[in-house]
């Protein structure tokens, strides 16, 4: 079985219906009916929908305990798809929003992977988001704090959110923040927003990674500077078709990227949003690209080797492929 490794995961963005249903029980909390198609399935009809319907499941995890719970079972799915690190974003705009505090949104995740690290021998780490949408002053209240509470498993720094909201420069002085702090950053672009939300991205941010960036197979020039550069992409075939950017998986261009010599990897995204995983996604990928073991094998390698944890901990995962 191929080893699995995963850059691009929102944390509050992979609990299944059942786990959203069963943290709002146990708090007694209220979550629209509306949110659900099925047992089993969100409901939601395009992107911005689909970020509305993310909140209403995140406005569930009311405690730190809650945030264990989520990260363990997460990793435990992950561990039993063969997946040896993952790397999840975590928000805490999201913890905030229900009153937690920064420290007890990190000390939950971390209960959670020491959880399933000890069950599953699945390492997990955390990137600290900020939410593009929600402006550059929040943004960089989240670097700060950020960057004034270091974590052991705290490994590195991005924005999700609306793309089309705001431009990269404004959240220059929370990336370089961060940046200058000695952490690695990452952020979406060339997801809803075109090439030029790429270039912007590489042109104001100190970013390692671009999350997504699939869009940069409309810019030849630029499709070339990313493999030159050796720019990995956490690239999600399956969110990509889900939300409407490409028809189907042998549509979009993973495989166009790749054999244009950029470094892809292979992510979930928001999984029970999409009806992925992680595994899915390397099964689908085998099928839809025609990739041999080898080639998932490599995939795997360009992600634990553009990780943004410790070379240490780099050289023990490896050596498991």
């Amino acid at each position: 079985m191929v080893k699995k490794a995963e850059l691009h995961v929102h944390l509050e963005g992979t609990m299944p219906p059942a786990l959203v249903r069963q943290l709002a029980a146990r708090n007694s909390a209220q979550i629209d009916p509306a949110t659900f198609k099925s047992e089993s399935e969100y409901a939601w009809d395009d992107f911005w929908h689909f970020l509305d319907c993310y909140d209403k499941a995140a406005a569930t995890i009311l405690t730190k305990d809650d945030y264990r719970m989520v990260t363990y079972d997460y990793l435990a799915r992950c561990a039993q798809e063969d997946t040896i690190y993952v790397e999840m974003f975590s928000s805490p705009d999201h913890a905030a929003e229900v009153g937690m505090s920064y420290a007890d949104h990190l000390e939950g995740i971390a209960a959670g992977i020491d959880d399933a690290q000890r069950e599953f021998d699945i390492v997990g780490r955390i990137i600290v988001t900020c939410v593009r949408h929600l402006g550059a002053q929040k943004a960089l209240k989240v670097a700060e704090r950020f960057v004034a509470t270091p974590h052991p498993y705290v490994v590195g720094f991005g924005m999700g959110g609306d793309e089309t909201q705001f431009h990269p420069k404004d959240f220059a002085p929370a990336f370089n923040l961060a940046n200058k702090a000695g952490f690695k950053t990452t952020t979406h672009a060339g997801e809803f927003g075109g090439p030029e939300s790429i270039r912007a991205s590489l042109d104001n941010l100190p970013i390692s990674r671009i999350g997504h960036g699939v869009r940069a197979i409309e810019d030849i020039a630029l499709i070339a500077e990313i493999a030159d550069r050796r720019i990995p992409l956490e690239l999600s075939p399956g969110s990509n078709v889900a939300t409407g950017l490409f028809r189907d998986r042998s549509s979009h261009p993973f495989k166009a990227l790749m054999d244009a010599g950029c470094v892809v990897t292979l992510n979930s995204d928001d999984p029970p949003f999409f009806a992925t995983s992680i595994g899915h996604e390397y099964d689908e990928a085998a099928q839809s690209y025609h990739l041999s073991e080898s080639d998932l094998n490599q995939i795997t390698r360009n992600a634990i080797l553009a990780a943004f944890c410790d070379e240490a901990l780099k050289e023990e995962l490896l050596a498991k492929i």
